[in-house]
């Protein structure tokens, strides 16, 4: 899609993007929407390469602070110029066929389509993780101009959609941690997350309810949703999302326990 009739001159599709020290992943992505009429990364500030692959490739990008999720995102939609926007994050990309998908659906969808689901296939240590509750992980992210917001917090952002939406059927693809060491960093990052706002003295209620919690995440992940049937990598799925669980409870508790220091009078 790169030339347009003299009469319609305004992109059709444009792809919007947050990022920040992402070079080792978003040339896969920029490669898979190479057919898109516009790519707006918006940066928060990366000390690699991100912003000069993104230059070389051609995507316009924008220096911003970090604002959380949902206002990154909504500023990278603000800055697009196409009819349909769609949304990745720096470590998806799109396979041929959604490429397909996607550029069909946009050009015969209907007045009153304002939007399209895809299913999420994520891949980790080696393998396209399908069970465990990681898939179809249906997203929202493609959306006609000026039907669209983004909301939630920095743990549950969405993108929210006026009007009809429809599903497609190729994934999405989520090359979701870089290794181990990754998830777990982005586990004690969101636990942290998860409590911020959290008033309250320490209770030990908080860490024996996160066991039992956390036990039942590894059933849910391994067993219910039979994450087995993914080999080691759906049980270091299992293991971590339980593990995240009471990291969550734990940091509620370690939280309290600061507020409680915080009131105690100076002796």
């Amino acid at each position: 899609m790169t030339d347009h009739p003299a009469h319609n001159p305004k992109p059709l599709l444009s792809v919007a993007v947050i990022a920040r020290d992402e070079a080792d992943r978003i040339p896969r992505l920029l490669a898979s929407v190479a057919s898109a009429d516009e790519v707006v990364v918006v940066d928060s500030g990366s000390s690699d390469a991100t912003v000069e692959i993104c230059e070389s490739r051609g995507a316009r990008v924008i220096h911003h602070a970090w604002m959380g999720y949902p206002a990154q995102k909504q500023l990278a939609m603000d800055n697009t110029n196409g009819e349909w926007v769609l949304h990745l994050d720096a470590d998806e990309a799109l396979s041929d066929e959604s490429v397909s998908e996607i550029l069909n659906a946009i050009k015969t969808a209907a007045p009153e389509i304002k939007g399209f689901t895809m299913p999420r296939l994520s891949r980790y240590l080696n393998r396209w993780i399908r069970h465990g509750g990681w898939y179809p992980d249906r997203k929202l992210r493609l959306n006609r101009r000026g039907c669209a917001r983004w909301v939630g917090d920095n743990l549950h952002e969405r993108l929210e959609v006026s009007g009809k939406v429809e599903d497609l059927k190729h994934p999405l693809l989520h090359y979701v941690y870089r290794d181990i060491s990754d998830q777990i960093k982005t586990i004690d990052r969101f636990s942290g997350i998860s409590v911020e706002n959290r008033l309250g003295p320490a209770s030990w209620a908080y860490v024996v309810w996160g066991l039992f919690h956390a036990a039942g995440k590894f059933l849910e992940c391994a067993v219910w949703k039979l994450g087995i049937l993914d080999g080691i990598p759906g049980l270091v799925i299992a293991v971590n999302s339980a593990f995240y669980v009471f990291l969550k409870h734990a940091r509620a508790w370690e939280k309290g326990l600061a507020d409680n220091d915080e009131r105690a009078p100076n002796l």
